[in-house]
């Protein structure tokens, strides 16, 4: 119970690394905001978190609108009156080099993957400030330390999220809060299935090219991506600050 007592907000938690790790966290002890874009898919992972005893509460979310953000936040600390951990998972791909990829498509990329973990912390850090302890968990990528084709528009936004950990960290490490990125590989979520799907005449040749760039051969599971998600939000992170977590299967290694 590695979380007792600590209140996670996590979004995009409906699905995927979001929907497994609000389940791990509550088996692990906490009380979990689940907030998601889609009000169903985050309902039902908070009736799975309490069918299993759990804590949970279902909050629609878009990360991209200032006053969302300022409700979940408010909903989570009418309930429980404090936050401890808030995992900024929520985020879209984007398919393009420079040239080729349309400006509304990039907009939307930055707008999900920068600004929402913006306005997220933004609505969250001033609870934390005021308890003087918290966890700040920003879903980056292994894309932002490597290069990978058409990803113009996904990878800038995940190095903006990096850098901004680093400098998030800076400043709010004088009130006990820890902020950190997961650097994720390629993790066979549903939207990874459906790209697999879109992208190549045969799925499974899709998936044999996508598995051949890890080193691990294989690709990761979104359990995978929740317990190193666990781990920052746990105290066992205690001294783990403004740092990037890779966890890619070999992806950023060398063959």
């Amino acid at each position: 119970m590695r979380l007792t007592g600590k209140v996670c907000v996590i979004t995009g938690a409906g699905s995927g690394i979001g929907r497994a790790s609000a389940l791990l966290f509550a088996r692990e002890g906490a009380s979990v905001v689940v907030a998601d874009v889609d009000a169903r898919a985050g309902g039902r992972v908070a009736e799975e978190i309490g069918a299993a005893g759990g804590q949970a509460l279902a909050v629609p979310l878009d990360v991209t609108d200032p006053s969302a953000c300022e409700r979940a936040a408010g909903r989570a600390l009418e309930r429980w009156t404090r936050i401890d951990v808030l995992f900024n998972n929520a985020g879209i791909a984007g398919i393009g080099t420079v040239h080729d990829t349309p400006l509304d498509l990039w907009d939307r990329v930055m707008n999900v993957n920068v600004r929402g973990v913006f306005l997220m912390s933004r609505a969250v850090v001033p609870a934390m400030m005021a308890q003087r302890a918290g966890s700040i968990i920003n879903m980056s990528s292994a894309i932002a330390e490597m290069g990978l084709a058409r990803r113009a528009s996904y990878s800038a936004s995940k190095g903006a999220v990096l850098a901004m950990t680093r400098s998030m960290q800076v400043d709010y490490a004088p009130y006990n809060i820890r902020v950190n990125a997961l650097l994720p590989g390629t993790i066979l979520t549903p939207f990874v299935e459906r790209y697999l799907r879109e992208s190549y005449p045969d799925y499974a040749e899709g998936l044999a090219t996508v598995k051949a760039r890890q080193l691990s051969g294989d690709l990761g599971r979104p359990e995978d991506i929740a317990a190193a998600a666990l781990f920052l939000a746990s105290d066992e992170s205690r001294f783990a600050m403004g740092s990037g977590l890779v966890i890619d299967g070999g992806l950023t290694g060398c063959r």
